[in-house]
């Protein structure tokens, strides 16, 4: 992996694998490199194993086996990752309350408008420019 892909890689935690799919060809399209998960357990696992961390999470709230407020909450107690920002993805009319409770970055709401989602992204993430 290039310092470029390290500094452009998103671990995208998302249990519905339309919805995962989707974002990771999004991203890709915008040549970051989408590590995809899910649910909290195997973000965690991602996580642990990589190689360079990601610029950014895009988690969701609602899955199986570990949601997102349990992902987050090991996240937070982990110093290897409890910095890594994260972006809150949900369906709910609360998505920024919820953002904030978790003390995420921010959020986006489902469906994700895909122009926002690279805005967001590129906050967080070096863009080829740099």
């Amino acid at each position: 992996m290039s310092a470029l892909s390290a500094k452009r890689t998103i671990l995208v935690v998302e249990d519905d694998r339309d919805v995962r799919e989707a974002i990771a060809e999004v991203l890709s399209d915008g040549n970051y490199v989408a590590v995809p998960a899910s649910n909290g357990v195997e973000a965690l696992e991602r996580l642990r194993a990589a190689p360079v961390m990601p610029c950014v999470i895009l988690l969701d709230i609602m899955m199986p086996m570990m949601d997102g407020w349990q992902f987050r909450s090991e996240q937070q107690r982990d110093d290897s990752m409890k910095d890594i920002p994260v972006i809150v993805l949900s369906a709910g009319a609360d998505a920024s309350d919820v953002a904030a409770k978790m003390e995420a970055a921010g959020y986006l709401r489902k469906p994700v408008a895909l122009e926002r989602l690279l805005g967001i992204v590129e906050q967080f993430c070096e863009s080829e420019k740099d």
